[in-house]
């Protein structure tokens, strides 16, 4: 097994003890206390969050990311878990022009209420086809495949909303320094930092905003 084969294994079988656990999210890390510098970074400048009530938590990915859709089951079974006063939201990376395409691709399924349909769907198209979506034509012969309208698709992938998301999500990128993938991200104030223990320490992280904010 190799070093990645075991970062992946552990990330799995952490988020599945939880599952098993049948807790709420942050109560999973009431007994930990994250350390800075080996579980965490703290930002310099606080990213600016929606004064909401909700402890905001950003997952930033890329489809093309074998990590990320190796992380992507364990993630899921994390998220399901969380309570109401966690905001969970993914945020595809834009790097590089290429993956700028990509990120349309993922606002896209959002601005059609398709990502719970669509987004393990891409994952398998970059990850197991082998077939990654690098332009319009690719994302309609992908939605005709799967049965979705490609003229809403078209509208959507051309439309403001998506530019914009895509644009905001090169700022979080850029506001949160994030440089690889998968990196969770925590309430404006902390990155998480790979490893094992990655979801108990993002519990942790969000139990201090909510307690000690």
């Amino acid at each position: 097994m190799t070093a990645i084969d075991r970062r992946t294994f552990s990330l799995q079988a952490a988020a599945l003890a939880c599952a098993a656990a049948g807790l709420p999210g942050p109560a999973r890390a009431q007994g930990f206390t994250p350390t800075e510098g080996r579980d965490f970074r703290a930002l310099a400048h606080p990213v600016a969050v929606p004064n909401s009530g909700k402890v905001e938590v950003f997952e930033f990915f890329w489809y093309g990311c074998p990590h990320c859709f190796q992380f992507e089951p364990a993630l899921e079974t994390w998220v399901s878990l969380l309570p109401r006063d966690v905001a969970f939201h993914r945020v595809p990376v834009g790097f590089d022009a290429r993956r700028q395409v990509h990120q349309r691709v993922f606002y896209t399924w959002e601005a059609l209420g398709l990502v719970d349909q669509m987004h393990r769907k891409t994952f398998e198209r970059f990850n197991v086809s082998r077939k990654p979506i690098d332009s319009l034509a690719d994302m309609l012969a992908f939605a005709q495949q799967n049965g979705v309208d490609g003229a809403k698709v078209q509208a959507a992938w051309n439309s403001f909303s998506v530019v914009t998301r895509c644009h905001e999500a090169t700022r979080l990128e850029d506001d949160y320094g994030i440089d690889q993938t998968p990196e969770m991200a925590v309430g404006g104030r902390f990155v998480v930092l790979a490893g094992p223990g990655v979801f108990v320490t993002t519990d942790g992280l969000i139990n201090r905003i909510r307690y000690h904010a």
